[in-house]
């Protein structure tokens, strides 16, 4: 148990400490509209689900998918049209662009005045 626990910190450091950066922010200075997956996985695998979704509200609906995309493959879960893979691909694509808009509003909300 002890073993595990140290373990686990280990790679959560480590991965804390290679995180891939944003060539986006890095070219820009503007965050992209996927800055901050990264660091809400890893408050994931930290068990810390509240500080995961103010990182970046879509990363657990977007492993979902991910997990449902690859369950599909397997198993053929979806009809021939793809209805329940379009719809949570939608309803993903606007979380991702609802957080984007209010995180960029907060940003230079504040800058302007």
């Amino acid at each position: 148990m002890i073993y595990a626990s140290c373990s686990r910190l280990g790679f959560i450091h480590w991965l804390q400490g290679h995180l891939i950066p944003c060539p986006f922010k890095y070219l820009t200075g503007i965050d992209c509209p996927g800055c901050g997956f990264q660091r809400s996985v890893v408050a994931l695998i930290q068990g810390d689900f509240q500080k995961s979704f103010f990182l970046y509200p879509a990363a657990i609906p977007l492993i979902l998918f991910f997990i449902y995309g690859i369950a599909d493959v397997i198993f053929k879960l979806d009809t021939d049209k793809a209805v329940v893979k379009k719809t949570i691909f939608m309803i993903n694509g606007s979380i991702v662009l609802i957080s984007y808009v209010i995180k960029m509003w907060h940003l230079y909300n504040h800058v302007a005045y």
